[in-house]
């Protein structure tokens, strides 16, 4: 089973820095300082895991998916310290309000989408 997480991971890790730099890239040029990349893995990866524990819990996938891509890949693909560290870098070039713009939104949102996805999981 530990090969399985480990797999997961790696994969989630892979697509998280690809994707993150990714859509840094695109918003930066843009002119854009708000943390974009992790915002939009923390949030896709909460409906992922949303959709995810869905299906765990009326047995719908079998346990080795669960722990491949609920825990291996969702657990290296989204990124608290990562988010901690965008905060402070927001508020320490003294845009506090995208810092509060940054939490408030991942926190409802990230809640929102695992919701979501353990709801679109029961049909």
């Amino acid at each position: 089973m530990i090969g399985i997480v480990g797999l997961g991971g790696i994969l989630g890790t892979l697509l998280r820095y690809y994707l993150g730099q990714w859509i840094s890239t695109q918003t930066t040029s843009r002119g854009s300082q708000f943390p974009w990349g992790t915002w939009v893995i923390n949030l896709s990866g909460s409906l992922l895991l949303g959709i995810l524990a869905g299906l765990h819990t009326r047995q719908a996938i079998p346990d080795w998916s669960w722990l491949m891509i609920g825990t291996g890949f969702c657990g290296a693909y989204t990124t608290f310290s990562t988010f901690g560290y965008e905060t402070i870098t927001l508020i320490n070039k003294g845009q506090k309000q995208k810092a509060i713009v940054y939490v408030l939104t991942s926190a409802l949102l990230g809640v929102t989408f695992a919701w979501f996805g353990s709801w679109l999981a029961s049909y």
